[in-house]
């Protein structure tokens, strides 16, 4: 009898992540109770239970002075109010994948749409999601229950729909289709979990080329019984939670069997199944086989050599991974990139197949230690050579910067640029570059020694964008540029392969003291052409809109006879200077600050005062204003009277 075990057989990402974080908090002397069976696993719950974590039903049971997990289920959003209210620590072990599913409920609440969800109504994990709704919501767990339902109260708003993440892939897919023919205004989000993907899909192959399908997991998992399900539509399948379950009878005539197992069963549990039923093999082998089977496990692992490894599981430091040996394969996290931000999640999916280098093999343990990274930078290295030889413009990543000069990763291999071939202005900061996609060609590439320019592909690209810009260039012409550098008298706005300068009179209708108080270097922003020096490639540029001119808003909005409150700016011998828009200031004569005689300004007035002031007179050529309090008291006066 032949044995068939699935890739992807065993915890999933999220349970994995929840039974960890439990374990860890049991060690370290938390006292801890899970809402809810923490998987739906018997023998790892009462692991739990024997290391002092305790079952709760609801809130209600957790006992005095224990800090609560919540399962990968996830729980609703009421849950998370009581846990506040009474004070509980809690420790959230929900699954992104589910947490995302809850951000999409919250969403359709808040705008009003109606939610389906296709999953079991009775399921923990549906009856969270439920709870980060207020809105309108139906469950339904298939097609029948789907085409029965009478449709949103509120058709208008539109409709949101999502999947439990165990949901079975073909029922997805049939519900998914009718609801775009009949619900032309649904927004339909493929929340089934990845790992629940590649798990059903794998089963259905297996069950294809097998004579009997044993599926590993909890009674009362809800992956574990659609597995079942998937896998009976091909061959007889049984579900067993222990090897204690295997029935000898199962086995009688089959010639292949196929072992899967749920995302709640743990890699013990797995391994104690197959070598029960590996037993019963092995004493119906004859030595040649057995042989066989030894030469095909026993393939030369070695440091350096390149292999094809096939993802079997993801946490959120290691990818481990099947080579198709006995040893377990392991790539950590930075062995399959340089972002530090970067999650292995992201980057990799269960069943995904990754080229690999080994690094370090441990044949005791039965463990090799991998890297994607040093295979690419490897490949990338040929690459590199080929480009420098040809002079094949290379696009990169500045990853650092240095006294000589920035780090540029192409391909997986460190280019080193010199300052002086990394940007074309040596006032530029060189630490802007950092994080940037840039262009260069391999200038030098001898053993380790591989050097690059920026500057001369950026100097080409230039004189094209130059020659373009100067047959088309004229005044009044709009462009949108990045400014490149400052100086005291402007900033020098790069428009396209051509610098122009913006004065800083330009810059601002407000009297500005240095043009960073306006723009920084790096910022996008969008200039017209003020004047072109085509002999000599100069361009004035200007920044500042003639909307947004003060002076053209005074003469909109404050008539000649205005009152207004504005505050006091300055104060001179001959009067208060009062601001009544930024940019635009009027001046308060002595003579007309009060009806009585007023021998120095200071005595009456001070910075910062809030005056009433009316305007008397306006000079937009000379920009001259006229303002007077004294006029408000002689208005009042002739009131009284």
């Amino acid at each position: 009898m032949k044995i068939l075990k699935a890739k992807t057989a065993g915890f999933c990402f999220g349970v994995d992540r929840a039974v960890k974080l439990t374990y860890q908090l049991a060690e370290e002397g938390h006292k801890v109770a899970t809402l809810g069976p923490l998987i739906h696993n018997p023998q790892c719950v009462a692991d739990l239970e024997s290391k002092g974590v305790v079952t709760a039903a609801g809130l209600e049971d957790v006992p005095d002075g224990y800090e609560v997990v919540i399962r990968s289920h996830g729980v609703g959003a009421d849950v998370y109010s009581a846990i506040a209210e009474k004070g509980l620590v809690l420790h959230d072990a929900t699954c992104p994948f589910v947490a995302k599913i809850h951000r999409i409920a919250k969403r359709a609440s808040d705008e009003g749409k109606t939610l389906l969800v296709a999953g079991d109504k009775t399921h923990p994990e549906v009856q969270g999601i439920v709870g980060h709704t207020k809105g309108e919501v139906f469950v339904f767990a298939d097609l029948d229950e789907l085409k029965a339902w009478q449709g949103p109260k509120n058709g208008q708003n539109g409709i949101i729909v999502v999947a439990q993440t165990t949901f079975q892939v073909t029922k997805w897919l049939e519900c998914t289709n009718f609801i775009k023919k009949d619900y032309t205004n649904a927004e339909i989000f493929d929340t089934i979990c990845n790992a629940t993907w590649t798990r059903q899909q794998e089963a259905e192959d297996l069950s294809r080329k097998c004579d009997l399908m044993v599926v590993i997991g909890g009674h009362h998992s809800s992956n574990t019984q659609k597995l079942v399900k998937v896998a009976e539509k091909h061959t007889k399948a049984v579900t067993v939670e222990t090897a204690k379950e295997l029935r000898p009878e199962w086995f009688e005539g089959v010639d292949t069997v196929a072992v899967t197992a749920g995302a709640s069963t743990p890699s013990s549990i797995i391994e104690e199944v197959l070598n029960s039923m590996s037993e019963e093999i092995r004493e119906e082998m004859s030595f040649a086989e057995m042989f066989a089977e030894s030469e095909a496990n026993l393939k030369p692992v070695f440091a350096g050599k390149v292999v094809e490894g096939t993802v079997t599981s993801i946490t959120p430091n290691e990818v481990q991974v099947d080579i198709g040996t006995k040893h377990t394969g392991f790539v950590k996290l930075s062995e399959l990139t340089d972002d530090p931000a970067a999650r292995a999640e992201d980057l990799v999916k269960v069943g995904d197949k990754l080229d690999l280098v080994v690094e370090k093999v441990n044949d005791q343990e039965g463990v090799a230690y991998l890297s994607r990274k040093k295979l690419e930078a490897r490949k990338g290295l040929e690459e590199v050579a080929k480009a420098a030889e040809e002079g094949t413009v290379m696009e990169g990543v500045v990853t650092e910067t240095n006294k000589g000069g920035v780090i540029v990763l192409v391909k997986g291999v460190k280019v080193f640029v010199p300052r002086s071939q990394a940007t074309m202005r040596r006032d530029e900061d060189i630490n802007a570059l950092v994080k940037q996609n840039v262009k260069l060609i391999i200038t030098e590439c001898a053993g380790r020694k591989i050097v690059g320019s920026i500057n001369k592909v950026t100097a080409e690209e230039n004189a094209a964008k130059r020659e373009a810009f100067w047959a088309d260039v004229e005044v009044g012409k709009t462009y949108t540029g990045v400014v490149k550098s400052l100086t005291a008298y402007g900033a020098f706005v790069d428009i396209g392969g051509v610098d122009g300068l913006c004065h800083i009179s330009e810059l601002s209708w407000n009297r500005i003291k240095h043009p960073s108080e306006v723009v920084s270097v790096g910022d996008t922003i969008e200039v017209y052409v003020k004047a072109l020096d085509p002999e000599n490639h100069k361009v004035s540029l200007g920044y500042k809109k003639a909307e947004d001119n003060p002076w053209e808003k005074l003469k909109n909005e404050y008539p000649i006879g205005s009152v207004f409150t504005a505050p006091v700016v300055s104060i001179t011998k001959f009067g208060a200077f009062v601001r009544i828009l930024p940019g635009v200031d009027g001046l308060v004569h002595i003579s007309e600050i009060s009806n009585e005689r007023v021998e120095k300004v200071g005595d009456v007035l001070k910075v910062g005062d809030e005056v009433n002031v009316k305007l008397l007179d306006v000079d937009f050529d000379k920009k001259r204003i006229s303002l007077s309090m004294k006029a408000l008291l002689d208005d009042e006066n002739s009131d009284a009277e």
